[in-house]
This record gives C-alpha cells, structure tokens and sequence, in this order.
C-alpha cells in the first residue's frame, strides 16, 4: 500500500488523541441534540468547522440567537491562537504543496502538540505523515461527535449538566497554561473581567466584551507581566 508507513506511524501517534477526541466528540453530539437540534448537523460542524471548543460555543450561540458579527468576533478570538501555532510551522509547512490547506485547517491544539513534541521520523514521508495525523485526528472527533448526536437523537436520557464538559475542558486548558507561565496575573485579570461582564453585560454579549477587556487590560500590564514572567 502506498504511503503505509507513514500510515502506520500517523495512527500510532494519534492514539491518545482518539482517547479524548471520541468522548469530548460524542459529549458535543448528546449536547447538540439535547438542545433540539438535527444529529447532522454535529457531522457537519465536526467536517466543516473542526473546532472543537468553538463547536461547543456555538451552541450557546445558536440558543441565544447571537449576531453574525458577535459570533464571527469570538470565534476569532476563541482561535486566535491557532495563528501563533501555524506561524512556528511555516517552515515544516512550506513544501507540503497541494497538502497545505488542510494542514492548516486541521491544525489543532492536540495535533500541534503532536508535531512539536514527537521527533519526526527521517524514513517516512514527511508531509503525507503531517497529513494522515491530522486526518486522523478530525476523523475521531467527526465519529465521537456524529456517534453521540445519533445516540442522544435516538435514546432519550437526562443530559442535565453536559454543558459543563466545555467548562471542564477550560479549567484543564487552564491549569496547563499556569503551570507553564507560574504568573498568576493574567489569570485575575481574566477573573475579574469575567466576573464584572457578568454582572454588567448581556449574556449574548458577554463573551465578546469580557475577551475584549481582557486583551485591554493585558496590553496595559503588559510590561508588569514580562518582568514577572
């Protein structure tokens, strides 16, 4: 077969991933469903969009009738990191030729940390292994997701309290970054961001302005954290 190797290598690597991909995914589809929407429409998203805290958002979005333009700015926001990942990848990247788009599109945190971490192997083909470990990646997540829709859609249970799995999701995303940054600032900043457009700003501009005021407050502190970091 053409290209097993890096098959097999891909596959190999992935496998924590299809761990937390396919019961993260199959939580986004029971919730989706949960909230009486079509279970395609999870396959779509997970086809389409492939974003996986973004897919959970929307979902709030789509329930509080958000605007294009507020839901266009926090998914620019929410992914704004991905930027600074394919950035550090151009140089892997730049000969990857018609195999480039998707690498882009599918680059997520979880296949980030694969390619960063993991010493490539000089024997396989490196842009086709890129490829399959990305595809492998989005293919757990568009089952775990299509999976859990066509569950919820067909076994009704009580799904009372599965939203927090985004929230959950957060906090570990969290307490990874403060164990890597040791600087307890930027997390009260948006602590108190959070807690203040709670109290003062719609819920279906909430999270908009909260991550506004956040980047405000960070760039004002800016010189306090770098001595700090």
């Amino acid at each position: 077969m053409r290209y097993e190797r890096e098959i097999r290598a891909a596959f190999k690597v992935s496998i924590p991933v299809m761990m937390g991909y396919g019961v993260l995914g199959f939580a986004f589809g029971l919730l989706l469903v949960s909230f009486n929407y079509s279970w395609y429409l999870a396959p779509i998203m997970s086809l389409f969009i492939y974003a996986g805290a973004l897919q959970f958002v929307a979902i709030n979005f789509f329930n509080v009738k958000a605007g294009l333009v507020d839901i266009a700015i926090a998914s620019w926001f929410v992914n704004l990191r991905q930027s600074f990942y394919g950035l550090s990848l151009l140089k892997r990247f730049k000969k990857s030729g018609k195999l480039k788009p998707y690498l882009i599109f599918a680059l997520t945190d979880e296949t980030y940390a694969l390619l960063t971490t993991l010493k490539d192997d000089e024997n396989l083909k490196k842009h086709w292994y890129y490829f399959f470990l990305a595809a492998f990646n989005q293919s757990y997540w568009f089952l775990g997701s299509t999976l859990g829709a066509i569950v919820g859609s067909n076994i009704k249970f009580n799904t009372a309290g599965l939203e927090f799995s985004l929230t959950a999701l957060f906090v570990v995303l969290c307490v990874e970054q403060y164990k890597s940054l040791k600087n307890p600032i930027p997390f009260f900043i948006g602590a108190f961001v959070s807690i203040i457009s709670l109290i003062f700003i719609p819920s279906d501009k909430m999270l908009v302005v909260s991550i506004f005021l956040s980047l405000v407050l960070l760039f004002t502190f800016r010189r306090k954290l770098e001595d700090n970091g």
